[in-house]
């Protein structure tokens, strides 16, 4: 029997998610606050109140919330839910490669064709949208997004609560601090120490 599976909030990241979580749970219908999204379909699963949570305590729970405009907030959307870590889910696409050596947390989400090599560590509430490579050795903070068809090479660090944004590539062996927003498309060859937004080819601070 398949594991019950409860996705929040109703939005593209959770969308997305179906697919990735067939093989493995029943969805049995998303999460989202919001009043217009309530008792709306999407992919023909019902989205509920947050209550539909508690009363469902067999259900395990995926959060994604995230976005460029509310990637600093994840910690907090994730933890208004008030779940022990224990209700949280990890999901991988069948069609990922995820080598044994890697360590991958709770809450996190690693979508179809993208690649993790050995000794990667992705934390805990990471998404990583399709065909993205995290090269060997290389860390994920918890609360990060990757893009799609981002390649990061191997020995980065990528801090807590960032976003990578679709389409980049990050040189080997540099660190990126917490809280920063990589921009679409671009190449970071030097580290970011501190948190910035960073674009363009090679990536520079954008915030004046």
């Amino acid at each position: 029997m398949k594991k019950k599976l409860i996705l929040f909030p109703f939005s593209g990241n959770s969308f997305e998610a179906v697919d990735c979580a067939l093989h493995e749970f029943d969805i049995i219908g998303f999460v989202d606050d919001h009043p217009d999204k309530q008792g709306a379909q999407a992919l023909g699963i019902i989205n509920y109140q947050r209550d539909f949570i508690d009363n469902n305590n067999d259900a395990f729970v995926l959060a994604l919330p995230g976005s460029p405009s509310t990637y600093e907030k994840r910690n907090l959307i994730i933890a208004s839910l008030q779940l022990d870590s224990s209700r949280f889910a990890t999901v991988i696409h069948p069609s990922s490669s995820v080598s044994k050596h890697a360590r991958i947390g709770f809450n996190t989400l690693i979508m179809a064709g993208a690649v993790v090599t050995s000794n990667a560590i992705i934390g805990n509430h990471v998404i990583i949208l399709p065909n993205s490579v995290i090269h060997h050795d290389t860390t994920i903070g918890d609360y990060t997004c990757i893009g799609s068809n981002v390649t990061i090479a191997g020995n980065v660090t990528v801090g807590n609560q960032c976003y990578i944004g679709s389409g980049s590539s990050i040189i080997n062996g540099i660190s990126i601090a917490s809280g920063t927003l990589v921009g679409m498309g671009s190449n970071v060859i030097r580290p970011v120490n501190k948190k910035s937004v960073v674009a363009g080819n090679p990536a520079r601070d954008i915030i004046q």
